[in-house]
């Protein structure tokens, strides 16, 4: 059987038209690019031998700004100096963090073994023994301990307001320790903003340098450094208010735990009063005299 030219055109015409999608979706996703025209070969060869793939560091550590007479590249310091700004603020929230975390574990706060010591001497009526226990103890718990025992000469209700103002003191002071990541989750998008609006500027003077017909290649690095800084500073700020709410809600939780903690140990020191019903009996042929109790409000 002999097949026509007629039919292999139609053939090839339909395997070219299926082949036409996947070609498109490839050239959308980078994988493939049609070969350069035959006018201008030298030209394309020229372009990829002249400017070579940056790097990542090239991209998001240095900013950079093209000379609109020479074409040639050249640092942007400012923009330079705001991105390692904000990398040296980085750094700054990482180690806090992780010193904040440290310094706010349950062991630091409410420590059970120490809880379990007092308890136990507590039952031994071991006073003596229980106020150097709580001396020698840097935690939380034990500083408020100490403090309120130390208060024990001024009756019960003098124990609990000294345990309680002892116990908001040294919480404001850990809530302090934790406030500048806070301080930098605030500030770093601002710092960011700034990068932002003066790689705005810098690009706007590259138009106007250009009579109104810049190069996209001279708006590129006023563009770069805009976003460049906008992305170093939301890198800088996401940890850090993260990491900030987490250890704030951490302080705030352990202390409550450990100052009720310590109330419940001190509250066997608690007077006992005595029960409403209770009267005190009036003496035989005193009848004429009123009762207190007796007497109207």
């Amino acid at each position: 059987m002999r097949i026509g030219p007629t039919v292999c055109i139609v053939a090839a015409a339909r395997w070219l038209r299926g082949l036409a999608a996947p070609l498109a979706l490839a050239a959308a996703l980078g994988l493939w690019a049609p070969a350069a025209t035959a006018q201008e070969p030298a030209t394309g060869v020229a372009q990829a031998a002249a400017a070579p793939p940056a790097s990542f560091a090239d991209k998001f550590f240095i900013a950079r700004k093209t000379d609109p007479r020479s074409k040639e590249k050249s640092v942007e310091v400012l923009g330079s100096l705001i991105i390692w700004f904000l990398l040296g603020l980085s750094v700054v929230s990482i180690g806090l963090i992780g010193n904040s975390a440290m310094a706010n574990r349950r062991a630091a706060i409410v420590p059970s073994q120490l809880i379990d010591e007092v308890r136990r001497l507590l039952s031994a009526s071991r006073y003596r023994e229980l106020m150097e226990l709580a001396r020698g103890d840097e935690s939380f718990f034990g500083q408020v301990l100490q403090a309120a025992l130390e208060e024990a000469n001024h009756g019960f209700a003098a124990t609990i307001r000294r345990l309680q103002q002892t116990s908001h003191e040294l919480t404001t002071l850990r809530f302090r320790r934790v406030e500048l990541l806070n301080v930098i989750g605030q500030v770093s998008p601002m710092i960011g903003l700034f990068g932002t609006v003066y790689g705005m500027i810098l690009a706007f003077q590259a138009i106007v340098a250009a009579g109104g017909n810049a190069d996209p290649i001279q708006l590129a690095g006023g563009i770069s450094t805009a976003l460049t800084t906008t992305f170093w500073g939301l890198v800088v700020a996401i940890p850090a208010l993260a990491g900030y709410a987490i250890i704030r809600n951490k302080i705030d939780e352990l202390t409550t735990e450990a100052t009720l903690a310590a109330e419940e140990l001190l509250n066997q020191f608690r007077p006992k009063v005595p029960e409403s019903g209770a009267r005190k009996k009036r003496p035989v042929g005193d009848s004429l005299t009123p009762d207190p109790q007796d007497s109207p409000p």
